[in-house]
């Protein structure tokens, strides 16, 4: 509301509209293939291109495969990807997401070696390297140990930055886990190394093909004296909440984060932009799988256009705040022209 109490003729935005030339040059939201992050799930092995059923159009690659889909990646403009790791064992103490050998680490190294100008960011969470699959460890008793957890977080997130990786994105929802991770980076030398850490993480029923593409569903473990929790609502956030996000926020930038990621989003755009109008930081958005594969099943039905649709959600989640926004969907939205 202007201070004058002026109204606008109603002729004002009827003659804007009417012209396609001035809609564009006067929209107010705009996005380029610089702001999109493409994931990918990477498997050891070689020549592998594997379809992940739930997600029609993406893949598990192996290291090297990964390479020859970089190359179609390049072309599109996207300079950004972020990698999620497959480990061949998985075992109570998530030993592989800290090895020096880990399908991360090789891939990495060779993705920095064929395209230094990709800026390579990777996921920091356990639950594809342990074999109940949860995000911290698990006690005798079942429960998820918060602080024990926090020490293999920060082995892990080392272990990628020796690698060579351009950024690190913890995804766990461990409390305390930006400050176990930076002080480790910190200590070995790697202070400029920056974290987007997934700030406001709520449980949430749009994760479901991602845990069939990544093996990381929530599963019983051998040896515990009561059953795991069969889902992850005891450390992600309950998608009532809006307070609980911005205090989550609040407390990774005191830690130390330099990006914070909201996930998923389409179902919290109203998070996105009140996160972004209190903190003024660099947010960062994840249009997860599922939000992903309900636009892929309504588009091979028919119902809906994939082109159109996937920029207007783009478009809304850029408007509502995001600085950069992660999806499945970037290397065709780059293609057809951003903000088009």
């Amino acid at each position: 509301m202007n201070s004058f109490n002026f109204k606008y003729p109603d002729h004002r935005p009827r003659r804007i509209r009417g012209n396609a030339v001035l809609r564009e040059m006067l929209r107010e939201t705009r996005f380029s293939a610089e702001q999109l992050m493409m994931p990918y799930f990477v498997r050891a092995g070689r020549n592998i291109k594997e379809p992940i059923a739930s997600m029609p159009g993406q893949y598990r690659f192996s290291p090297d495969a990964l390479l020859k889909e970089l190359d179609t990646l390049a072309s599109s403009g996207v300079r950004s990807i972020l990698l999620f790791g497959l480990p061949e064992t998985k075992d109570e103490k998530a030993s592989a997401s800290y090895s020096s050998k880990s399908v991360i680490v090789q891939a990495v190294k060779a993705i920095k070696k064929r395209f230094p100008e990709i800026a390579v960011t990777t996921d920091v969470c356990l639950c594809a390297y342990t074999n109940h699959g949860h995000c911290g460890l698990l006690s005798a008793d079942g429960y998820i140990k918060n602080d024990a957890s926090l020490g293999v977080l920060a082995k892990m997130a080392l272990a990628h930055a020796e690698a060579g990786v351009d950024m690190l994105s913890p995804s766990d929802m461990m409390d305390g886990r930006i400050q176990a991770i930076r002080s480790q980076l910190d200590g070995k030398g790697f202070e400029e190394l920056p974290l987007m850490s997934y700030s406001a993480k709520y449980s949430s029923s749009f994760y479901g093909p991602f845990r069939d593409a990544a093996h990381s569903a929530p599963a019983q473990s051998e040896g515990l004296k009561r059953p795991a929790p069969k889902d992850r609502k005891g450390y992600q956030m309950d998608f009532s909440n809006r307070e609980e996000a911005l205090r989550e926020i609040a407390l990774d930038i005191q830690e130390g984060t330099d990006i914070i990621l909201i996930k998923p989003v389409l179902a919290y755009l109203d998070i996105l932009r009140e996160a972004k109008n209190t903190f003024c930081f660099p947010t960062a958005a994840y249009i997860v799988s599922g939000e992903y594969a309900m636009v892929k099943a309504a588009a091979q039905k028919g119902w809906v256009n994939e082109k159109e649709s996937v920029l207007e959600i783009l478009t809304s989640v850029f408007r509502a705040g995001a600085d950069l926004v992660i999806t499945y969907h970037a290397k065709e939205a780059a293609i057809w022209g951003g903000s088009k």
